[in-house]
């Protein structure tokens, strides 16, 4: 039976900052029963450097100092002879504690598979024990963030080049791509600066030194003195699409432009009862505007500018959020359960429609309302044709109501009652049962859902003839029952699907 072997693994820090490395590049260092950095013979390893906050002091050390340092030797191979030899031996070294059953760390700057030299030992010792490559933060991914410049946008093209190819061949590269990052300058820096020169990209390159570090330097590549150059640096060449649109974006929100509302329906209750899409409206909104109640319900953000009114200034509501729009921003109009049914976003249209908003976007995003929230909670009561009306007469006349009440239970079919009684209404509930039961059998299920979703929840399942309004507020939603819905022992109420004859 064959000894177990060690694990290697090829550890990516990130590009200088210690606390750039990732998690997991920090467990595996910590815990390694042998950590292997490469250096040049003066001794120093960037790549210790950036991991001795996470090394324990007992772990063994194989330090691996490259016997050259520049593509030139006395070896009998040449450089890359001497190379070859050098990384055989790496890996030979290695390979006995991995035998051994010691885990090995290799630690590698930036990632370990790009331009990086744990690769020379990936290739040499993957195959034979179990091996795992760590990725990090690149230096090319940490330059752009240090210029605050993005890379590439849409379909642009990124372009990696070794600052080692011949001038004529890399300025080629650079004026066939979009974007571009060269690395290993140092000595290279002149041919590169010639390169981007005769590619006529020399004003738009960048020059980042030892990025994330306390040496970091940034300036416009075009001002750098060659002979202060190391080999931790690069050429960037930053999205042209990024660096041509942004002032445009600006000035079109400074004049006005790009401004809309959005009525966003929260859903009955908590976050959870919000949907995704309305999610990411109210991220993105500029200005929150709603009745103080709905508006108190979306999490603070002291980006946005928060407007609160009083419930019965819907239309005043309105108009406020247009011309904040009119003038640039995005708003966010909030609305309880669906903005559509009896709330923001009818308010909004209607003012929407007027002249001096033509031309002002307005969307609305659906939310989950009411009466299916409550519905929910016993079954399925409005599992056939059923109408919704509002029992509020402050909008419209009682007699109006009355008749759709009428109407509605003459044909039959469910009732969602909203807005049933209020601190100022409290006879409706009373007029609305007599209506009812001109139509309906005593008997009929009436389903009292308050604050459905709230902390306050509570549902209970009543007989039309023992409706109680003085049980009933403005935070109640009411579900009548048809001739056919039923409630089983249980407590479960369903309409069927199917009605007689």
């Amino acid at each position: 039976m064959s000894t177990p072997t060690g694990r290697l693994f090829g550890v990516g820090l990130g590009p200088g900052d210690p606390e750039l490395m990732t998690v997991k590049a920090a467990r595996l260092v910590s815990s390694a029963d042998v950590i292997a950095f490469h250096s040049a013979r003066h001794g120093r390893s960037i790549a210790r450097s950036i991991a001795a906050p996470h090394l324990r002091g007992d772990q063994i050390e194989e330090q691996l100092v490259y016997p050259v340092t520049t593509e030139t030797s006395t070896h009998p191979g040449g450089y890359q002879g001497a190379i070859d030899e050098f990384y055989e031996a790496c890996a030979a070294r290695l390979a006995a504690h991995l035998d051994a059953g010691r885990d090995v760390v290799v630690l590698a700057e930036g990632d370990p598979f790009f331009y990086g030299s744990y690769m020379h030992l990936h290739k040499r010792l993957a195959h034979r024990y179990p091996t795992q490559v760590v990725p990090g933060v690149t230096s090319v991914s940490a330059a752009a963030a240090e210029l605050g410049r993005p890379l590439v946008e849409r379909d642009e093209v990124l372009t990696v080049l070794p600052g080692t190819l011949d001038p004529a061949v890399l300025a080629d590269r650079l004026a066939a791509t979009d974007s571009a990052a060269v690395l290993k300058l140092g000595r290279t820096f002149g041919g590169v600066r010639d390169a981007l020169e005769k590619a006529g990209r020399l004003d738009e390159a960048w020059y980042v030194e030892r990025a994330t570090t306390d040496g970091q330097r940034t300036l416009p590549l075009a001002d750098v003195d060659p002979a202060t150059v190391p080999y931790f640096s690069l050429a960037l060449l930053p999205s042209r699409v990024h660096s041509r649109e942004r002032p445009t974006e600006l000035s079109a929100r400074e004049n006005g432009a790009g401004g809309e509302v959005v009525v966003v329906g929260l859903g009955p209750a908590g976050r959870e009862w919000l949907t995704p899409e309305a999610q990411e409206a109210l991220a993105s909104a500029d200005e929150l505007v709603g009745y103080t109640t709905y508006l108190a319900r979306v999490a603070p953000n002291p980006r946005q500018r928060r407007h609160a009114s009083d419930n019965r200034v819907e239309a005043e509501r309105a108009a406020f959020a247009l011309d904040l729009a009119k003038r640039g921003s995005r708003v966010a109009v909030v609305s309880s359960g669906d903005p559509g049914v009896f709330a923001m976003a009818s308010a909004v249209l209607e003012v929407a429609a007027e002249e001096q908003f033509a031309g002002v976007p307005v969307r609305v995003l659906p939310g989950l309302t009411a009466a299916h929230a409550v519905a929910s909670r016993v079954g399925a009561p409005l599992g056939h044709d059923y109408a919704v009306v509002s029992l509020s007469d402050r909008l419209k006349p009682w007699d109006v109501v009355a008749r759709r009440l009428d109407a509605a239970a003459g044909a039959d079919l469910v009732l969602a009652i909203y807005n049933p009684a209020s601190r100022s209404r409290t006879w409706q509930v009373d007029a609305m049962r007599d209506v009812l039961l001109a139509h309906r059998s005593p008997d009929t299920p009436v389903v009292v859902g308050r604050d459905v979703g709230g902390p306050e929840e509570s549902v209970r399942v009543v007989r039309l003839a023992d409706l109680d309004a003085s049980a009933v507020d403005m935070r109640c939603l009411l579900l009548i029952g048809s001739t056919q819905t039923r409630v089983t022992d249980s407590g479960v109420v369903f309409t069927p699907r199917r009605y007689p004859g």
